[in-house]
């Protein structure tokens, strides 16, 4: 059976980088929200550097860990270096997933990019 990082188990049990974010300049999801699974995440970008993100998902524990770590990846980070992130960085951090929950992991990462795209808008 996968098991998941210690550091990811953190995010499931726990508030961490919890959505939405007050003063998001960015928002983006990755799905349709009641829809199907979705990842949504904000974020506050000043200056080119991810100041703050905080994440929302469906309840299952590898979407929220997925979400959760990147979160917790991206903030300091300029916006270009998080954007280098590759689904088997974000892998590495989470750990294992369980079969069929490897898209989580995609789904953050699209949540993301479609963020930045936003513009601050």
């Amino acid at each position: 059976m996968a098991a998941l990082s210690e550091f990811a188990l953190r995010f499931v049990h726990g508030p961490l980088n919890r959505g939405p974010l007050d003063g998001a300049t960015h928002y983006g999801e990755s799905d349709q929200p009641g829809e199907g699974p979705y990842v949504q995440i904000w974020l506050i970008v000043q200056g080119g550097v991810i100041r703050e993100a905080a994440f929302k998902s469906p309840g299952c524990p590898s979407s929220t860990a997925a979400s959760g770590v990147l979160c917790s990846l991206i903030t300091g980070r300029e916006v270009s270096k998080a954007l280098a992130l590759e689904p088997a960085d974000l892998l590495a951090a989470v750990g294992e997933l369980p079969e069929g929950k490897g898209h989580y992991v995609d789904r953050a990462l699209k949540a993301l990019r479609l963020a930045v795209e936003s513009g601050g808008q």
